[in-house]
């Protein structure tokens, strides 16, 4: 999939800027899809996080900067440059394998937008416990003000699974979100509650950004058809506080990247 398909589905535009990426079921997978994918069409790209990540693969990620200021990310970055167009970039080295990269401020996204040599800066702004499905804490998501897009992440393969604590992070918030009781099948209609609901997984989203659904793992016809029931409830959930304006169903590991796009609302007046 070319870079010009990605940026139509995502709704980016050509002169880059900060996506955010919160809620569960792919967010780092994502995250170097899109990066790999702006770096081979000749963007510089920054993957980094507001939260903690693994420390990332080679494969994931070539160059990781350990940085503790800005002027360290910045001069790291610009010691890579030309050869390397993307980075990661973490305040700690994980002394473990059990133990995470650190991230940054958000404060610290926002000056390297201004400041930073990137065209991109993508941040996994969340945490999910290596689960597919969640709903947010209060503290959570941590995303930048100068998020011009926040994709909401939901993982497919457990929906219709019961609700509790081996299927989705933090059930009990869950099921005060949407209303569903512990232990029942997690429905396409909570799924969707828990996006667009003021306290989901798009909570806090900056005015103006761009807010998209990306429902991951639809390999296969049964996960699309649970896909496009939840695009379907969203279409209906006009008076939610937090509505998502594009449902992307597709794979962040597989190819197609982006199966089926659908229009939920209109777009910022900004753009």
């Amino acid at each position: 999939m070319d870079i010009s398909t990605i940026k139509n589905a995502f709704l980016f535009n050509d002169d880059g800027g900060v996506i955010s990426l919160v809620g569960a079921g792919g967010k780092t997978s994502l995250m170097f899809r899109l990066a790999h994918e702006f770096a081979r069409a000749g963007a510089p790209t920054l993957s980094t996080t507001t939260t903690k990540i693994k420390m990332p693969s080679p494969e994931q990620s070539s160059r990781v900067i350990l940085a503790d200021s800005l002027e360290e990310i910045i001069d790291g970055a610009k010691k890579s440059a030309p050869q390397c167009l993307h980075l990661s970039a973490g305040t700690r080295r994980p002394l473990s394998r059990y133990e995470k990269l650190g991230g940054f401020p958000p404060e610290t996204i926002d000056q390297l937008k201004k400041k930073g040599p990137f065209q991109w800066i993508i941040v996994e702004s969340d945490g999910a416990a290596m689960k597919p499905l969640k709903a947010p804490a209060p503290h959570e998501p941590v995303t930048p003000a100068s998020s011009g897009w926040v994709i909401g992440v939901i993982g497919l393969k457990n929906v219709g699974k019961p609700l509790n604590k081996r299927n989705l992070f933090r059930p009990e918030l869950f099921s005060q979100i949407t209303g569903l009781k512990m232990e029942q099948p997690i429905s396409e209609e909570s799924v969707a509650i828990s996006i667009a609901h003021d306290m989901g997984i798009m909570k806090g989203s900056p005015d103006g950004a761009i807010k998209i659904a990306f429902l991951n793992m639809a390999d296969d016809p049964a996960q699309l058809e649970t896909g496009r029931r939840i695009a379907f409830a969203l279409k209906e959930m006009t008076s939610l506080a937090s509505p998502v304006h594009r449902v992307i169903i597709g794979n962040a590991l597989g190819h197609p990247l982006v199966v089926e796009c659908h229009d939920v609302s209109a777009l910022p007046a900004s753009n």
